[in-house]
C-alpha cells in the first residue's frame, strides 16, 4: 500500500470523527465544510489506510456505577527480570488480550510496562493479578495505583492542520 498524504480536510475529518463518530455523513460533511460525496470518499480512504482503527462507544462509568457497581480502575507498573526483546514480546502478548487490561504501554525508563486495568472489586483484581502477574516467573515487581476519581478521559490523538 502506498503511503497516504494528509491534507487539512483529512485532518478536519479525523478530528471531527474522534470527537463524535456517531454523526451521519451529511452532518460530518457540513461540520467539516466539504460535500457529502467528498466526505464519504475521504473517510473510506482514511479507514482503508488504517488511520481509523475502529469506532466505539465511550461509556460513562459514573452513570453505569449505580447499575453495575463502581468497580476498580488501576494503573499498574510491571518490571520484568529479563528485558530482552523476546521476554518483552511474550509478556505483552500474554496480557494484552485479557479483557481486564484496557491499555498496555511498553515504557522506558522505569518499569517495563504500564497497564490500565479494570476489575469489578478487589477480589476480581487479585484474581487478575494472580492470572497475569504472579504466575509469570519473569515478573519481578508489580506496583498498583488505584483510581479514586477520574478527572479526565480524552482518548484523542492531537492533530494539527498543516
Amino acid at each position: 500500500m502506498e503511503p497516504i498524504l494528509l491534507d487539512s480536510t483529512d485532518l478536519r475529518l479525523l478530528d471531527a470523527l474522534q470527537r463524535d463518530a456517531s454523526r451521519t455523513n451529511q452532518r460530518l460533511a457540513a461540520d467539516t465544510h466539504v460535500s457529502p460525496p467528498t466526505c464519504l470518499r475521504r473517510v473510506q480512504r482514511l479507514r482503508a489506510a488504517g488511520l481509523i482503527e475502529r469506532e466505539v462507544a465511550l461509556l460513562s462509568p459514573d452513570k453505569l456505577a449505580p447499575l453495575l457497581g463502581h468497580g476498580l480502575q488501576a494503573v499498574v507498573e510491571i518490571s520484568l527480570d529479563r528485558q530482552d526483546s523476546e521476554a518483552l514480546d511474550l509478556f505483552e502478548a500474554r496480557v494484552a488480550p485479557d479483557d481486564a487490561v484496557q491499555q498496555c504501554y511498553r515504557v522506558s525508563p522505569g518499569p517495563d510496562f504500564v497497564l490500565i486495568v479494570a476489575a469489578r472489586d478487589m477480589p476480581d483484581y487479585l484474581a487478575l493479578q494472580q492470572r497475569l502477574f504472579t504466575t509469570d516467573a519473569n515478573v519481578r515487581n508489580v506496583k498498583a495505583y488505584f483510581s479514586l476519581k477520574r478527572a479526565k478521559f480524552a482518548p484523542m490523538v492531537p492533530l494539527s492542520t498543516p
